[in-house]
C-alpha cells in the first residue's frame, strides 16, 4: 500500500497543497487500482465454505427425516418464490 503525504509549506496556501496531493496521488496509480477492486468480491475462505457446506448439509439431513416421517412432501429443487 502506498501512502502519500504533502506537508504544507511556511508561505503556501491549503488550494495548492491540496493539488499537490491531487498530483502525487495520480502519479502513484493509487486511484485505478482501488478502483478495480471496488465491486470485486473475495473468494471466500476455506472456513466459510467449511461453514456453508456444514449448514447446508444439516439442512439437507433435517428435510430428509421430515420426508422420510411423512410431516413434508418431497421438496422441489426448482420451486416458484413469490
Amino acid at each position: 500500500m502506498v501512502n502519500i503525504e504533502v506537508t504544507k509549506g511556511a508561505n503556501e496556501n491549503n488550494l495548492s497543497v491540496l493539488r499537490r496531493f491531487t498530483k502525487r496521488v495520480q502519479s502513484a496509480g493509487v486511484l485505478p487500482i482501488v478502483r478495480s477492486k471496488r465491486y470485486s468480491q473475495r473468494f471466500p475462505s476455506k472456513n466459510t465454505r467449511r461453514a456453508k457446506t456444514i449448514t447446508y448439509l444439516k439442512k439437507k439431513e433435517v428435510t430428509a427425516e421430515l420426508i422420510k416421517l411423512g410431516k413434508i412432501n418431497e421438496v422441489s429443487k426448482f420451486t416458484r418464490r413469490r
